[in-house]
């Protein structure tokens, strides 16, 4: 449904420190514009709170050691305080706003090559997708294919099954559904670029959480992964790859580890083992220095390459 109409409402939040904003929302500066996207020092995208479509713009106002979010909203429908409660709990959730990271800092300490990176990366945190069914669309999408590749594809699912929301002449998707996704065909996927097995994958895992057999966003509070990795592999085409990406990133699981994910390793073997190709169970050993923040360390990798920083 495509709106015209804008109401608008702002607010502020606070986060744990250290936050350093811009270089946590970096990650999405070369996402799209009309869906998420950071340019600019504002953080933008379509979230739907309480059965509506919302805009959500974000900027800091603070600094690294006194973080402060500015949050401005903007709908075709009446923004109720229900909905801004809603907004900013959605906006602790996505940057992790309320995790210590100082807890990290202090456990790898001991690890060189980590703690080095982490002082180069002060205040980064892992952004999380607002629910856990985008994460895993997206790590399921993302299987076997290079980035570039999935992501092209990822943003044609978004804007062909995702509501459209109409605000200030520009067009905003939000991310589909499992009942968007459960209600389409298997050729209508394909024609996204799926081959016709993931597409099976896709579909198949939206009717399971549809027809109420997997309660997706429930895993979130479970205690082990290993729980959350048995009953998300049970599901057609969800592999432990699929499963750990997902945990870590729609759940904020900060010790899944996806070890069988090839670019990750090309990063690890870039940073501790001069480059070689390393397998699975390497990858493992070296990450088990890192403790309970496996997760979070290998985002710190990830950046630490992207950021072209070396130690």
């Amino acid at each position: 449904m495509i709106h015209k109409l804008t109401f608008t409402e702002s607010f502020q939040v606070e986060a744990l420190a250290p936050f350093d904003f811009d270089l946590t929302a970096h990650i999405f500066s070369r996402g799209d514009n009309q869906i998420r996207s950071y340019a600019n020092g504002k953080f933008s995208q379509i979230l739907k709170i309480n059965g509506k479509l919302i805009l959500i713009q974000l900027s800091s106002v603070g600094t690294i050691e006194q973080p402060k979010i500015a949050v401005a909203l903007k709908s075709a429908e009446t923004i109720t305080s229900k909905d801004k409660q809603k907004a900013g709990e959605a906006v602790k959730f996505i940057f992790n706003l309320d995790f210590n990271l100082c807890s990290f800092y202090v456990d790898i300490k001991k690890e060189p090559v980590m703690r080095q990176i982490s002082k180069q990366l002060y205040g980064l945190k892992n952004p999380t997708t607002p629910t856990v069914f985008e994460a895993l669309m997206d790590s399921i999408v993302e299987q076997q294919i290079s980035l570039k590749v999935a992501q092209t594809i990822e943003v044609r699912i978004v804007k062909k099954f995702g509501e459209a929301l109409l605000l200030d002449d520009e067009t905003y998707y939000v991310y589909p559904t499992p009942q968007n996704i459960a209600n389409v065909s298997i050729n209508e996927l394909q024609g996204c670029g799926l081959s016709e097995r993931k597409a099976q994958y896709l579909q198949g895992a939206a009717q399971v959480i549809v027809e109420g057999k997997l309660d997706l966003e429930n895993l979130k509070n479970k205690q082990t992964p290993d729980e959350i990795l048995s009953e998300l592999d049970s599901i057609r085409g969800i592999g432990i790859w699929t499963a750990e990406l997902t945990m870590l990133r729609g759940m904020q699981k900060l010790d899944a580890f996806p070890a069988d994910d090839l670019g990750l390793r090309r990063v690890i073997s870039n940073y501790y083992c001069e480059g070689k190709s390393i397998e699975n169970a390497e990858a493992r050993e070296i990450a088990d220095a890192w403790g309970r923040w496996k997760g979070l360390a290998a985002f710190y990798l990830i950046m630490a390459e992207i950021k072209g920083i070396s130690v």
